[in-house]
């Protein structure tokens, strides 16, 4: 095995893992899954023998001992994301934890202060931010290609109501839309505006069906200069993925914007008829390159693009959405 290839420990057999993560470092340059732990010896034994992972452990805390992982990837619920990505930090092992990163600000600031004590890399696995795709739509914005950035809009949304056993209906366990989806839509303005927002307010749908989590919300976040986010996340709804971004020259539309597309959609000019140009883009594994970037950091070849601090601030936005949404009130944020 070449000394540039990052050997993975997956903990757990969660689907985003198995069906998109575990083949997408697959898929990658440098990087190899080389173990899978779960708190099922046996569901650990058949995912490795169905994904070809050398060693299975029925304890994440065997794989923590592992001397022969070097990063570990955690899809655990997202109650468990704290106590893991602190057991695995501890372990002088490098992270890449699901989103959203933790259950509020605090818990991502612990685990990014205790992954900088350790000398290790640790980042959220936002894994759309990867694709050339989003680069080029900041480009976009940057070069003036429609002027001066008045608004994004942007919606995830999906029904899977009646599995009302899923993790994501379970409040103590950070279950909720604005925590499973939003967070996307998030994410995607303070990318596109550069600058943390100074306000928002958020309407949200808490069903005591679902354990009285959010499972539509909508929202408005402000940014500087009078520009907003309005997003719209949930679980409760027709699905939808996508990203708007008007200027005061023309507009951008991204389709799939989350989920992985090959196209944005450019109107040049004032005129709201007008034909997009539009520009296509090879198709990518945005886990694979998510993973690359991650390795690369890891090896000190190159920078993170999205550090531990791009999570923490991202939860202090997912903090305030739920606080707005419980309190029905505007919150100011702190600069």
């Amino acid at each position: 095995m070449r000394k540039s290839m990052l050997r993975w420990g997956i903990l757990g057999c969660a689907d985003i893992a198995v069906r998109s993560v575990i083949p997408g470092i697959a898929e990658s340059d440098m990087g190899e899954v080389v173990a899978i732990a779960s708190r099922s010896a046996a569901k650990a034994k058949s995912t490795a023998a169905d994904m070809n992972i050398p060693r299975w452990y029925g304890s994440y805390a065997e794989l923590l001992a592992d001397e022969n992982v070097d990063a570990v990837y955690i899809p655990l619920p997202n109650h468990l994301h704290c106590e893991w990505t602190l057991a695995a930090v501890g372990a002088k092992k490098h992270v890449l934890c699901e989103k959203p990163m933790a259950l509020d600000a605090g818990e991502a600031a612990r685990m990014e202060d205790a992954a900088k004590s350790a000398n290790v890399v640790l980042a959220e696995a936002f894994m759309y931010r990867y694709a050339p795709r989003i680069h080029r739509l900041r480009e976009f914005v940057r070069d003036g290609s429609i002027g001066e950035l008045r608004a994004v809009r942007s919606g995830f949304t999906f029904h899977n109501a009646e599995d009302y056993a899923n993790v994501r209906y379970r409040r103590e366990m950070g279950g909720g839309s604005i925590y499973d989806v939003g967070c996307y839509p998030l994410s995607m303005g303070r990318f596109l505006f550069e600058e943390e927002p100074s306000a928002l307010t958020v309407q949200a749908l808490f069903s005591n069906q679902h354990d009285d989590v959010d499972m539509m919300a909508s929202g408005l976040v402000e940014f500087g200069g009078g520009a907003s986010l309005t997003f719209d996340c949930g679980m409760w709804a027709a699905g939808r993925n996508f990203a708007e971004v008007v200027g005061t020259e023309g507009r951008l539309e991204l389709p799939n914007a989350f989920t992985g597309d090959t196209t944005i959609l450019l109107w040049r000019g004032r005129e709201a008829h007008a034909l997009p140009d539009v520009e296509t883009f090879p198709r990518v594994n945005h886990y694979a390159l998510q993973a690359d970037a991650f390795a690369r950091a890891v090896f000190g070849q190159e920078a993170l693009e999205y550090p531990a601090a791009d999570a923490v601030a991202n939860m202090r936005l997912v903090d305030a959405c739920l606080k707005s949404a419980r309190e029905r009130q505007r919150i100011v944020l702190a600069p």
